[in-house]
């Protein structure tokens, strides 16, 4: 099993959010007041495609044997601690360790840059279960819950890593 992970380099505006729409598709399709998250998805596209040397940089596609599997991206703007950003799996490819293994390069290129501590988020609606296991199984610690502000009914969990 050969994962790359690779720039978005030579790839079109569009896949960023194509890719968050099809890894979220069953949350959106069951509770469809999240396709208000879509308009976000779009902005974060269009921004990392206009702004390659810095947005883009901070970004890489997860490839298995070839085809792109998803992606992952980082926030360096709060250094010395830098932040997990949006990171997704495509449904076909979940359950063979990728989600992982894109933390781990994140946190491989953290450390390159003398970061000192990782921060990642998530929401606590079910449907993010996954990715709560994932951060805490990655060493990172549950370190608050805050209200979201898209709907107070649900939770953000904020977690850290020291490096």
């Amino acid at each position: 099993m050969t994962v790359e992970f690779v720039p978005i380099t030579g790839h079109q505006p569009g896949l960023i959010a194509a890719l968050l729409r099809a890894s979220y598709s069953e949350l959106v399709q069951a509770e469809p007041q999240w396709t208000r998250e879509q308009m976000n998805w779009e902005g974060y596209d269009r921004e990392v495609f206009a702004c390659p040397d810095s947005v883009g940089a901070c970004l890489f596609l997860t490839r298995l044997e070839g085809r792109i599997a998803g992606f992952a991206s980082w926030d360096a703007r709060q250094r010395p601690a830098y932040i997990i950003g949006h990171n997704c799996i495509l449904p076909e490819f979940r359950r063979k360790g990728l989600g992982r293994q894109q933390i781990e390069e994140i946190l491989r290129r953290f450390c390159r840059l003398d970061a000192r501590t990782a921060r990642v988020s998530t929401n606590d609606h079910p449907f993010f279960a996954p990715a709560q296991r994932l951060y805490l199984a990655c060493g990172f610690q549950e370190v608050q819950r805050t209200n979201w502000d898209r709907n107070l009914q649900r939770k953000i969990i904020e977690y850290e890593k020291n490096l």
